[in-house]
């Protein structure tokens, strides 16, 4: 089911004939009817004004229902008699088949927060997970035709995309190379949007945007994971300190050997890193000792 465009008539002409429909029947049955109804060939001259006035009354009956406004950013799905015809997006006053059914339908952007649901991460960890989804109608026919009520539609597939997103990403990654749902937001929402996309393009609806509205671990693992972030971001400082001492102890036995400042033996070489690494690495500042004897007392 596809859309197909239907241009209409202007409806500011129809509006007048209905006008001048009603102003004709009023104007036949105030000239038409006798005045003396008990004159000779009155009833049928009631007869013929009447008539002619109730046709004049439903022709612009039958104009009056023609009419259709239609407004910026707005459509009218067009049937007749439960077959498609159409659907018309022209603006302003317009004037339709008198028998067509007409559903208003909204094209304009519009955006809801998903409720907050519970689900397990790729760890199975439990989380509180919402999104915020923009979204549109932008083929009229299969959003009429194709799905039941597209609204709703729309609200059950991001629920479940949200709920498939979360169940294939940590909370949180222990290295960059894991995208994780609280590391990597912009790739997270990109991947939401292209899974809600999946499944309401056959809709006719367009996801505009998706992203992380609401997330946290469930309250009954908050202080938990909470120890768990702070033990493993005590431990990912401690590797870069470790590695910057390495890297600075060597830089440094390096530069004694190239410029000849002093010779060490293996054991001395030995000290030297261990003193460094202990100054380096120490969470407490350390404190100096001075050696006034020889390199060996």
């Amino acid at each position: 089911m596809q859309e197909r465009r239907i241009h209409t008539l202007p409806g500011g002409l129809a509006l007048l004939l209905c006008l001048a429909c009603v102003g004709g029947a009023i104007a036949l049955l105030a000239t038409q009817l006798p005045h003396d109804q008990l004159a000779p060939g009155a009833n049928r001259q009631i007869a013929i004004a009447v008539i002619g006035a109730g046709l004049l009354g439903v022709a612009a009956l039958i104009l009056l229902i023609g009419l259709i406004s239609i407004g910026p950013n707005e459509a009218r799905v067009l049937q007749l008699f439960g077959r498609y015809v159409g659907t018309s997006k022209d603006e302003g006053l317009r004037f339709v088949n008198p028998f067509y059914s007409k559903r208003e339908m909204s094209l304009r952007m519009r955006n809801f927060e998903t409720p907050i649901i519970k689900v397990n991460d790729v760890e199975g960890s439990p989380i509180e997970i919402a999104a915020i989804v923009v979204w549109k109608v932008v083929d009229t026919a299969a959003a009429s035709f194709v799905v039941d009520d597209y609204a709703s539609f729309v609200r059950v597939q991001c629920e479940a995309a949200l709920r498939n997103l979360a169940m294939h990403h940590p909370y949180d990654g222990h290295d960059e190379r894991t995208i994780s749902l609280r590391g990597h937001t912009e790739a997270v929402a990109d991947q939401l949007q292209k899974q809600i996309s999946i499944h309401c393009k056959h809709a006719g609806i367009e996801v505009v945007d998706a992203k992380i509205a609401h997330l946290a671990y469930a309250p009954e693992i908050a202080q938990a994971m909470l120890q768990r972030q702070q033990a493993g971001a005590i431990i990912a400082a401690r590797q870069r300190i470790v590695e910057g001492a390495v890297g600075m102890v060597e830089m440094a036995l390096m530069m004694l050997a190239k410029n000849k400042i002093v010779e060490l033996d293996e054991e001395r070489k030995a000290q030297m890193v261990s003193n460094l690494l202990v100054v380096l690495c120490g969470e407490r500042s350390t404190q100096p000792i001075i050696n006034t004897g020889t390199l060996h007392q």
